[in-house]
């Protein structure tokens, strides 16, 4: 955040955070052996402060600094920098609840002013064993204050949007859920047709209806066949990009996909490298480049993200994606959805071992085993899962659109670019 001081609002002045605000640092929780309920607390764990509810656990109250509805900030750590507002809990030593010293600054406004210098906090992190936040810092940084009227109906606002972001978010995680479980439903039973024409309906397979078989994979239906992927009845390529990297160019139209580059299941070209025309025709030959409909599979650090390429650019792959191009037989979403599955990953892991790198060869991939329905079949799949992607994806994409927005009412609402006062005359 920007602030001007020549350019200040009359009313607002300007306050060195270091001379408002103070710390008061966590300490190490104790363990639960032996300890009455009603002496325990939620341990705000970063995950949990994240959203991350899954990794809530409790702790003795002792010794532990009780945090209720303050704001916190991770000092130390690989993540130290971050700032949360905090329910009721308990923090631990590497963290701390600013304390504020004033009674002029109201706490919800005084948390958005901390998130916009977030970014700049983290870039001065010290340290070279345990990353940690300087408390110096907080000298050098200045909070523009309105009067507190104005600070409230400011938090307000920007605690409207948090909400619906927060909303969105677990809309999204909603159908997550739902996929999750369709996909397992989709992918071991599949699902048959009755009836013709307009009155044509498809339901789930059903072990006490239909018949089925057992197979390596456990029980399938009775139609459907177990495959290496590289049957010759499935896939017709199964390689990997390049294993060197060309020297990138300013201006060009042919891009080099790395791992790196595929974000929530797409290429992102923004933060892809180009290449000249001749190593792009380099690479071609090398059959480095994905052809409309193949199934792309990362094969290095993060393995198994799949997507299927749309074909809308000149790329090429650098080896840590493998390019698995489908026959007639075998619907190329449908393999996406299946090399998704619990039952790759569990095949995933046996082959990769414990190792400390991730990494799948190619002789691997190839001998992974999957399901294949009848290819009327595999489509209807993969239109259904299908559909729930793009719901997820429509609400991913409202999320970002809130944040962007979020992001301008901090810059404009913080620094008395946009006043508020309107608002609060009407009420």
């Amino acid at each position: 955040m920007k602030v001007d001081k020549r350019k200040l609002p009359e009313g607002w002045k300007l306050v060195k955070l270091g001379e408002v605000i103070t710390f008061i640092k966590g300490k190490v929780p104790n363990k639960l052996s032996n300890i009455q309920e009603h002496s325990m607390v939620i341990y705000l764990s970063p995950e949990y402060l994240r959203g991350n509810i899954n990794e809530t656990f409790f702790c003795s109250v002792k010794n532990v600094i009780l945090a209720d509805n303050d704001i916190i900030i991770l000092f130390d750590g690989s993540n130290a920098g971050e700032i949360f507002f905090a329910e009721k809990g308990a923090i631990a030593s590497t963290m701390a609840k600013v304390d504020i010293q004033t009674k002029f600054i109201h706490k919800i406004f005084l948390y958005y002013v901390l998130k916009s210098y977030e970014r700049l906090i983290k870039s001065q992190i010290k340290g070279s064993g345990i990353p940690h936040v300087e408390k110096n810092i907080f000298e050098l940084l200045f909070a523009p204050l309105p009067p507190l009227p104005e600070q409230r109906k400011i938090a307000e606002i920007l605690e409207t949007i948090d909400i619906a972001i927060e909303k969105t978010d677990a809309i999204i995680e909603k159908y997550k859920r739902i996929k999750q479980g369709l996909m397992q439903d989709l992918l071991t039973k599949g699902v048959v047709s009755e009836g013709e024409g307009e009155s044509e309906r498809w339901r789930l397979r059903d072990e006490n209806i239909d018949k089925f078989k057992d197979s390596p994979l456990g029980r399938i239906p009775e139609e459907w066949k177990i495959r290496k992927l590289d049957h010759r009845e499935i896939t017709i390529m199964i390689t990997d990009g390049s294993h060197y990297s060309p020297q990138p160019v300013e201006n060009s139209e042919y891009y080099i996909v790395n791992i790196e580059n595929i974000i929530n299941g797409k290429i992102e070209f923004e933060t892809c490298k180009k290449i000249s025309p001749k190593d792009y025709k380099k690479l071609v030959s090398n059959k480095c480049n994905p052809k409309y409909r193949d199934v792309l599979f990362t094969k290095d650090g993060t393995v198994g993200i799949t997507l299927v390429f749309s074909g809308e650019r000149n790329v090429v792959l650098l080896s840590s994606i493998a390019i698995i191009r489908p026959s007639n037989c075998l619907d190329s979403s449908y393999l996406k959805y299946s090399l998704e599955t619990e039952q790759i990953k569990k095949q995933i892991d046996i082959l990769i071992g414990g190792s400390v790198l991730k990494r799948i060869v190619l002789k691997d991939i190839k001998s992974l085993l999957i399901f294949i329905p009848p290819l009327p079949e595999q489509q209807r799949v993969a239109s259904i899962l299908s559909q729930i992607d793009e719901v997820i994806e429509k609400e991913q994409a409202y999320k970002e659109k809130l944040e962007r927005i979020k992001k301008g009412l901090m810059e404009d609402l913080l620094t008395g670019k946009v006043r508020v006062n309107h608002l609060i005359e009407e009420e």
